[in-house]
C-alpha cells in the first residue's frame, strides 16, 4: 500500500512531464512554423510563387550543373548562400552576415600522397612519455 506522500510523488511527477512535454511540443510547433516561413522567403527570393511552378531545388543551379558536369567550381549559388543565412539567422535568432562560404574537398580530393606524409611527420613528431 502506497503512502499519500508517495502518490503525491507520482503525481507531482507526472504533472511536470505533461508539462516538459507541453513545452516541447509548443517548441516543436515553433520550429514548424519557422521553417515553413523561411520556405516561403527562399521561394519569394528564387521567384517562384506560382503553385505550377517546381519546388525549390528541384532544378540545378549553375553551379552546381557544373559539378554534376566534372567541372571544379569555387563559386557558391546565390540560392544556396540565402538557404544557409537564413538557416544560420534561425539558429542564432538574429540576423547574421555571413563573412565567407565554401566548398569542402572531396575525399578524393583532400587525401593526397603530400597530405598524408604531412598528417605522417606532425603525428609522429609528438614525444610520448611511456609510464
Amino acid at each position: 500500500m502506497r503512502s499519500r506522500e508517495t502518490d503525491a510523488n507520482v503525481m507531482a511527477a507526472l504533472k511536470a512531464m505533461a508539462e516538459r512535454q507541453d513545452a516541447a511540443e509548443r517548441e516543436l510547433s515553433a520550429l514548424r512554423q519557422t521553417v515553413k516561413d523561411l520556405e516561403t522567403r527562399l521561394a519569394e527570393a528564387s521567384g517562384l510563387r506560382g503553385t505550377d511552378k517546381q519546388a525549390p531545388g528541384s532544378e540545378l543551379t549553375a553551379a552546381e550543373a557544373e559539378v554534376a558536369a566534372g567541372e571544379k567550381s569555387d563559386a557558391i549559388a546565390g540560392e544556396t548562400m540565402a538557404v544557409i543565412a537564413a538557416a544560420a539567422t534561425a539558429f542564432a535568432g538574429e540576423n547574421v552576415r555571413l563573412r565567407s562560404v565554401s566548398m569542402l574537398p572531396t575525399a578524393q580530393e583532400a587525401v593526397s600522397a603530400w597530405s598524408q606524409q604531412g598528417r605522417a611527420v606532425v603525428q609522429t613528431s609528438h614525444n610520448l612519455r611511456s609510464r
